[in-house]
């Protein structure tokens, strides 16, 4: 046997849970493998059979053992032992029995030591990745809150999560917002990357679901499913769009989700840096949720002008001072409907529309026009006699234009 440590080691291993999270069995099942593969090395061996290594967590001491069968006359030196030298080390033992023999050698060497040193450092390593890797394999899709360690040169934000760091890509980041090295955040988990190393984390500070988790904190009747978020549109750092629905005839989803005085809605908008948020009541009936989907805008009226599995699209007329105010800054309020909805909207004012309707009857009347004009015109074949009667009558008094001139040159020659 081999002292590796002064006097109880469970101290040892309850330090190294702690720091690692690695359970102690882990840890002694790995250090075990490692003196095998030392003692393969050490014997210049690759392949050896019934070979282990057992460790005394009391005295510190660990050892290695090798396997032999008990039989009456040994042929295999390396596998088997007889009755006799079997009896020496356990009385009880009997023919066909395994019987442990120790076989750690009283030097290891520096190669040895190495191989162990490398087996051992490697599972200990590969056990803290799958400790990470499950973990956040479960925390994929959820909220969690980290701490700011530093923006590389890429400006991929560093956020340390816990048992390891995260990145936040620079698409993943709210515009203008400035990440301070030390700050506290909160972002989502939206994949987890497993490499040779320690499991890559990829989070996010403006995914949707963000928003979702938040409201699923802050509002319990979210939380207890009597009120439903249908759907979720955002521009991180701009303005976002929420559709609620309630399961409950008696509770109010959209009041529900501002909370008394404005408290929750105000809270989630203060962990959002004061992006604006639009509460929309959802409804199954197309036009209404459009309608409440544009809010703050007032509209005139909807029309729906194709509803298919192809597409949904929808006309929407608004009052010349809500123009603008329907499409948003650059378009901003009218997008976030079609991805809060899933239709296509057109908006046009009210002018807008009496214009064209307008331009409708005006083309309408001149196509009426050309018709009457066509329906006028001759049949195809009298309107051929005409002009071939009007051509041989131009002949004929061309012929007589050429008489009455060689007569008037006649006259002035005579």
């Amino acid at each position: 046997m081999i002292k590796i440590g002064a006097g109880n080691l469970n101290e040892v291993f309850e330090e190294l849970e702690r720091e690692k999270g690695i359970s102690k069995e882990v840890v002694v099942s790995s250090l075990c493998d490692a003196m095998v593969a030392a003692y393969k090395k050490h014997l210049r061996i690759k392949e050896i059979e019934n070979v282990e290594a057992f460790l005394d967590e009391q005295s510190g001491e660990i050892g290695i053992f090798k396997g032999k069968t008990v039989v009456e006359s040994v042929e295999d030196e390396d596998n088997e032992i007889s009755l006799a030298e079997a009896k020496e080390i356990d009385e009880d033992v009997e023919l066909g029995d395994e019987v442990k023999l120790e076989v750690t050698p009283e030097q290891f060497g520096r190669i040895a030591a190495q191989a162990a040193n490398q087996v051992l450092t490697q599972r200990i390593r590969e056990a803290e990745r799958n400790l990470v890797l499950n973990e956040f394999l479960d925390k994929k899709g959820t909220l969690i809150t980290g701490i700011i360690q530093k923006v590389d040169d890429r400006r991929n934000v560093i956020v340390n999560i816990g048992k390891t760091d995260a990145i936040m890509p620079r698409k993943e980041q709210i515009p203008g917002e400035y990440y301070k090295p030390g700050n506290r955040i909160r972002v989502f988990v939206l994949n987890v990357k497993e490499t040779t190393r320690l499991p890559q984390v990829i989070v996010s500070h403006g995914h949707a679901e963000i928003v979702r988790e938040l409201f699923e904190l802050e509002v319990p009747e979210i939380e207890d499913n009597i009120v439903e978020i249908k759907s979720i549109s955002r521009e991180a750092g701009y303005r976002t769009k929420i559709a609620v629905w309630s399961n409950d005839p008696e509770v109010d989803s959209v009041g529900a989700c501002i909370g008394p005085r404005g408290s929750r809605i105000q809270t989630i908008v203060s962990e959002l840096k004061n992006e604006k948020i639009d509460i929309v009541r959802y409804s199954e009936d197309p036009v209404e949720y459009i309608v409440n989907a544009l809010s703050p805008a007032r509209v005139v009226s909807v029309d729906i002008m194709a509803d298919d599995e192809f597409a949904h699209e929808a006309m929407v007329v608004v009052p010349d001072d809500q123009l603008s105010l329907a499409i948003g800054r650059e378009g901003q309020n009218v997008r976030l409907a079609h991805k809060l909805t899933g239709w296509k909207i057109d908006i046009k004012s009210v002018s807008q529309m009496e214009q064209a309707e307008t331009q409708n009857v005006n083309n309408y009347e001149y196509e009426e026009e050309i018709e009457s004009s066509v329906e006028d015109v001759v049949d195809e074949d009298e309107l051929q006699a005409e002009i071939e009667e009007e051509m041989n009558q131009q002949a004929v008094d061309e012929s007589d234009i050429e008489e009455e001139t060689e007569v008037s040159e006649e006259s002035e020659e005579g």
